[in-house]
């Protein structure tokens, strides 16, 4: 067997004999506990009665408004606060509320400008460039290629007149040969002189028709395709002007955007912090981001309590249902027009209990309320009318029953009684007592029977806990 497994065991055992010994211990304690003996005669009691009873349930929350005026930070990236105006003061339109640190953005400005201004001075000379291409068409079309056409067409003519030329030399060398003129290295001499002429005639004309059916298309193609290439050179550097343009202005834009105004006269408060933060998030020398709500223009005529509603009661509450909620010097009516779905997040900072946040609506136009104050809410869950009703403190639960004891002429009568529902004080009371009834209070402390009752509850807890103790089936295998 492992140490690893020995340990577990070690363990266990210690956790049990440890809840073994608490057990007897609490027998022994219980036992002398259950001597003491009560005079009836000196038994606190109190008489059951019928009247009213309202169940409730009371939270804390603060005050805050249905409308909010939301003041955000409309400058990209992060940002820091260089001054802000206090929380709660009232401010007219066009009061400054936030002033941000501008040095970033000035150095962002110097930036773009020089950017704009190379991308314009760029987008200007491939202008030029795209001008000069489309001149190069139609200076080849209507200038080169005519005045390459003419030229080879001269040349044509200046061969064709050489060949008749040489060849009227030619056939007058071979009369002349046949008459004994001329000797026949003269005539080939001539010959020669004609098909040289003939194949220049044939050189200029394939000149003409190449210049024609090739060279031209060629040509053209190779401009046409330059004019494309300079547009959309051209175009390329007109976009990153533009944009550069409106980085620029936008930057300036922005610049403005760091003094932060008032749009309309009224109170301004600061968002709510976390719950576990000390402080507001907006303070100078914090930093902010594009979109953050930096400050809150709330509308007074319109308030609202939030709390947060405990997750054993809030299946009760239901909206519509009235609230008291109290404010320092003044109770107002309110009404539940809201109940969160989802609990908010628990932690230290609530105690690790899990609430939900509950929306109270108060009357249009209260005056002298003001976000950020605390008030008491307390919501009627049920009302009772015409109901028996006894103190909590002498009711015993036992986890199977509910007891009372009643104080008769000469002893104490244990009744069982159904409870309905309870407050805070009283609990509605279905039967087992009547009216007139004298029960005691805070039975455990006076009335043995009920200290043995109470003692039996816990030794149930006591059993049912040491039995769950065991040791692991995988453990228990080796």
């Amino acid at each position: 067997m492992s140490f690893k497994v020995w340990g577990i065991r070690l363990l266990l055992i210690g956790v049990v004999i440890a809840a073994v010994a608490g057990y007897l211990i609490y027998r022994v304690d219980r036992s002398a506990y259950a001597e003491i003996l009560v005079e009836v005669d000196k038994l606190p009691v109190h008489s059951v009665d019928r009247g009213d009873l309202s169940v409730t349930v009371i939270e804390q929350g603060g005050l805050e408004s249905s409308e909010n005026t939301e003041v955000k930070c409309l400058v990209r990236g992060q940002n820091t606060v260089n001054w802000v105006i206090e929380n709660g003061t009232y401010v007219e339109k066009g009061d400054v509320l936030v002033q941000l640190d501008t040095l970033a953005i000035e150095d962002a400005i110097n930036e773009r400008s020089k950017y704009a201004f190379w991308s314009q001075s760029g987008a200007e000379r491939s202008s030029a460039t795209v001008a000069r291409a489309k001149l190069a068409i139609s200076e080849y079309k209507d200038g080169r290629f005519i005045s390459d056409l003419m030229t080879l067409e001269k040349e044509l003519a200046l061969a064709r007149s050489n060949k008749k030329t040489s060849e009227s030399r030619y056939r007058h060398t071979e009369k002349m040969k046949s008459r004994g003129f001329a000797n026949i290295l003269e005539v080939e001499q001539k010959k020669v002189d004609f098909e040289q002429a003939m194949l220049e005639v044939e050189a200029k004309e394939k000149q003409i028709e190449v210049l024609k059916k090739y060279t031209k298309a060629m040509e053209l193609k190779t401009l046409e395709g330059d004019l494309k290439a300079a547009e959309a050179t051209h175009a390329a550097n007109q976009e990153r002007a533009v944009l550069d343009a409106k980085r620029r202005d936008l930057a300036k834009a922005e610049f403005e955007l760091c003094v932060i105004k008032a749009e309309k006269s009224g109170m301004v408060i600061f968002p709510s912090a976390a719950a576990w933060k000390a402080s507001p998030d907006i303070t100078e020398g914090a930093t902010v981001h594009k979109d953050q709500v930096l400050l809150l223009m709330p509308d007074l005529q319109k308030m609202q309590v939030k709390v947060a509603i405990h997750e054993s009661v809030v299946d009760r509450v239901k909206l519509g249902m009235k609230a008291k909620v109290s404010i320092p010097d003044s109770v107002i009516e309110g009404e539940v027009i809201s109940i969160a779905s989802v609990a908010t997040p628990a932690g230290w900072w609530t105690g690790n209990m899990v609430k939900y946040d509950t929306i109270v609506r108060l009357p249009e136009g209260t005056p002298g309320l003001k976000p950020g104050m605390s008030a008491e809410v307390e919501i009627v869950l049920s009302q009772y009318k015409d109901v028996l009703k006894l103190p909590v403190s002498a009711v015993l639960e036992t986890g199977q029953e509910s007891l009372c004891w009643v104080k008769t002429a000469n002893s104490i009568e244990r009744r069982v009684v159904e409870v309905v529902e309870s407050n805070e004080v009283f609990v509605v009371i279905d039967r087992g007592v009547d009216v007139g009834d004298e029960v005691v209070l805070d039975p455990i402390a006076f009335v043995r029977e009920a200290q043995v009752e109470a003692m039996k509850s816990v030794d149930a807890e006591l059993e049912n806990a040491v039995s769950e103790i065991a040791l692991p089936e995988s453990l228990t295998d080796e």
